[in-house]
This record gives C-alpha cells, structure tokens and sequence, in this order.
C-alpha cells in the first residue's frame, strides 16, 4: 500500500477517475526523469508530454492510456491540456545540473491548482500546500534532497480542499522527519490523515 492508496479513500468517489488521471500523468513525468541516464533524451521524453497534453485541447487523444485518461476524466470537468502541460517543466528541472526550487515548487503549485479546479474550491495558501508537496514528492523519488529552509505553511484549509491537502500533510510530516524518511502508508500516516480530514491543519 502507498501513500496515495490512503489519500484516495478521501476523495471523492465520483472523482476518483479523474484525479487518478490526473496523478497518471504527474506519476509518468516523475518516471521520466528517474529512468532517464542522459538528460538531453529525458528532455526530450518530457517534451514530448508536454506537446501532447496540449494537443489534447484540439486532438483526438493517441493510444496511450494516460493520454486516453486525461481527455475522458479530466478534459470534460474543464482541465484542459494547456494546465497540465506546465506539470512537465516542474520535472524538466531536475535534468539541469543544478535544479531550480522555483519550478519544483511551481510544478506542485500547478498540480494542486489542477486538483482543486477538481475540487470546485480554492484558499490562498493552496500554492504553498503544491509547494511543500512536490519538494516531498521529489525527496520520495529520489530526485532530490529536501532543502533545509523548506517549511509547512501554518494553516487550516476547508474541508472542500482537503481530499487534496492531504498529501500536503503528510509532506509536512516528511519535513519534519528528514532526511530519514519513513515508509509510505504507515499507522502513523494514516493517522495524520484522519486528524487533516477533521482539522484541515497542516503544520
């Protein structure tokens, strides 16, 4: 079991097709960049999903099951190609030999605002939430260290956001635990999750 595995059963059952998708297409980016051994050719494997996620808004989808995901969960509840295409530039960064924080965090920030259009809310820390989550996703992937200034923003979001601050949640919580990062999907974890899903904290 992993951590989505828990975070899954928050949301909502009507829109499990679609973050699913969602979380496919954030999942193949990761996987790019891990397998990739020559940066010039991960970048173009990236490139490649990035120009076909914009085709999505004006192609029929290819035979490629994330691709055929996206266009039926995602595509008719108002996410097109154009806001998931920025997704891969918070991953082409970790091809560079020095990776900039700015786009890491501004890939998570696109991601959660990717969700919370889902969603049908918004808060304005929700781009600090995609932040920290995408610096734990990293560290998770072993793409990257996490930075030692990195923080959990001190906030309480609705309960409407938190099918999806959840994974923010436990971000926090590997923040707070670095650099020894524990299993995904622990009793602990699960725990951390039920207390966000009552108070909606992350700290």
């Amino acid at each position: 079991m992993t951590d989505r595995d828990l975070v899954r059963l928050y949301w909502p059952v009507e829109l499990r097709p679609a973050f699913d998708a969602l979380f496919a297409i954030d999942d193949v980016m990761a996987d790019v960049v891990a397998s990739s051994t020559q940066p010039a050719l991960g970048a173009i494997r990236l490139a490649w999903w990035r120009e076909a996620l914009e085709r999505l808004d004006h192609a029929p989808a290819p035979a490629e099951p994330r691709l055929q995901a996206a266009a039926e969960h995602l595509l008719p509840r108002g996410v097109s190609g154009a806001m998931l295409a920025p997704l891969e530039d918070g991953y082409a960064t970790f091809l560079d030999e020095e990776p900039d924080g700015d786009r890491i965090g501004a890939g998570g920030a696109a991601l959660f605002a990717i969700g919370a259009r889902l969603l049908l809310a918004d808060d304005p820390k929700l781009a600090d939430a995609g932040r920290l989550y995408a610096f734990a996703r990293a560290a998770r992937r072993g793409l990257a260290a996490l930075p030692n200034d990195l923080t959990a923003p001190r906030h309480r979001f609705p309960s409407s956001l938190r099918p999806l601050t959840a994974f923010a949640r436990l971000a926090a919580r590997d923040v707070s635990r670095a650099p020894n990062l524990e299993p995904e999907a622990t009793p602990g974890r699960a725990l951390a999750l039920v207390r966000h899903r009552l108070s909606g904290r992350i700290d």
